[in-house]
Order: structure tokens, then C-alpha cells, then sequence
């Protein structure tokens, strides 16, 4: 009990005090996963209305398939992106293990299918006549995919909301690819482990209490925006 009130006391310092290491670490992580939050917006939204507004053969397995990755172990993900960025890899000559760079394609292939899955199941949850409607009111394709994106803004806004909670929680990706590198790559969630391993439960409690103010403000924000365009 006693290591974690010393460890909240410890966050208020930090944060008090604007300590230039836990200030980089905490910016750091923020660039990172709002970045590879970025990318899997466009990339998971886009692939999201179009499995979701396409009828195929296969749909079911597809959409299964993106349901899978969902649950993506990130371990998992840090050892593909890592097979493919070392220096005999497929992608080895771009020299892009261990830096910022590796971080946010691992973070972003976390996020898409998260993004994707929720992305697919807010245009299905759509009434199914909605389209027709909008296309017998003289509405092209391109307008019509626009009016329902906006009909099912709040639970797309919530897709970005479970990516970015995805990411920024996340370790065994950043660590594997990014190496965890002292005012390079370390993030707050890596730094909470490499504390917690050096027995600095004080220090990983506070790098830990930072990370969680850092996604509840994250989160106020786009709740808000979700909250503020819930039709009245």
C-alpha cells in the first residue's frame, strides 16, 4: 500500500515539475500512437464501408477474419514487424528497426483491424433501405457513402476511441521493434516495465498513473465530440 501512495505522490511531482524525461516519454507516446491511430482510421475505415456496403462471395469469412485481428496478440504483431524490418528481412534495407518509425507500424497494424471491425458493423447496423433512400433522392455513390459515414458518426467515433486505447496501452509491439531506447523510442508503457523490472515500483506506478491521465484526457476529448453530435 505504502509503494502505491509513494508512487502517486511521485506522479504529482512529475507532472508538477514538468520532469524533461517523463515530459519526452509522455509527448513521445502521444506522437507515436496518435500517428499510428491516424493511419488506421484511414486505413481501417475505408476498408470497414467498403466490406460493410459490398455484398461478396466470402463476405463472411472476411469479416471474421477482421474480427480475428481484433484480438491481435501484439507480441504477435512485434514479431512479424520485426521479422520484416531486420536487416535480412524482407524490408531490411529501409533500416527502419528500432526507431519511431517501427513503433508506429506496429502500433497501426494493432489498430486497423480494431478500427475495421467496429467500422463494419456501424454500416451494417445501418437500416438497409437507408441507401436506396439516399440514392432515389438524386444522391451519387460517392455522397451516398459520405451520408451514412455521417449517419454512424458516434459509433465510428468510438472505432477511433478503441484504436487509440489499443495502442497506447499497448508493450510487447513497442519493445520488440522499438528497443526501448533511452530518448528514441522508450514510451511510458515501456518505461513502466523497465521500472518495474529494476524494482522502481514507486517510479513505474507514477509512469503508469501518467499513461492512464494521459488516455483519459484523450478520451474526454473525443467523447466529447461523439457526445456533442448524439442526434437530441
Amino acid at each position: 500500500m505504502d509503494i502505491i501512495v509513494e508512487g502517486t505522490k511521485k506522479a504529482f511531482i512529475l507532472l508538477l515539475t514538468l520532469d524533461r524525461e517523463t515530459l519526452h516519454v509522455t509527448l513521445f507516446s502521444l506522437k507515436v500512437s496518435g500517428i499510428a491511430t491516424l493511419i488506421s482510421v484511414v486505413l481501417g475505415m475505408t476498408a470497414g464501408v467498403m466490406i460493410g456496403l459490398s455484398e461478396f462471395p466470402g463476405k463472411k469469412i472476411i469479416v471474421s477474419m477482421v474480427n480475428t485481428g481484433m484480438g491481435l496478440p501484439p507480441v504477435v504483431v512485434g514479431l512479424f514487424v520485426t521479422i520484416l524490418l531486420w536487416r535480412s528481412g524482407p524490408l531490411g534495407f529501409l533500416d527502419l528497426l528500432y526507431t519511431p518509425a517501427a513503433i508506429v507500424i506496429a502500433q497501426a497494424l494493432i489498430a486497423t483491424p480494431i478500427v475495421t471491425g467496429i467500422t463494419v458493423a456501424a454500416i451494417q447496423h445501418l437500416p438497409k433501405n437507408l441507401r436506396l433512400q439516399i440514392l432515389a433522392l438524386g444522391a451519387t455513390r460517392v455522397q451516398m457513402v459520405w451520408l451514412l459515414v455521417k449517419e454512424a458518426r458516434l459509433p465510428l467515433l468510438a472505432a477511433v476511441m478503441a484504436g487509440f486505447g489499443g495502442v497506447i496501452s499497448e508493450v510487447g509491439a513497442s519493445i520488440m521493434v522499438g528497443g526501448n531506447i533511452k530518448g528514441y523510442t522508450r514510451v511510458l508503457t515501456t518505461a513502466t516495465v523497465m521500472e518495474a523490472s529494476r524494482g522502481n515500483f514507486d517510479l513505474a506506478i507514477a509512469l503508469g498513473i501518467i499513461l492512464l491521465v494521459l488516455a483519459f484526457m484523450i478520451n474526454i476529448l473525443l467523447t466529447a465530440i461523439q457526445q456533442h453530435d448524439r442526434p437530441q
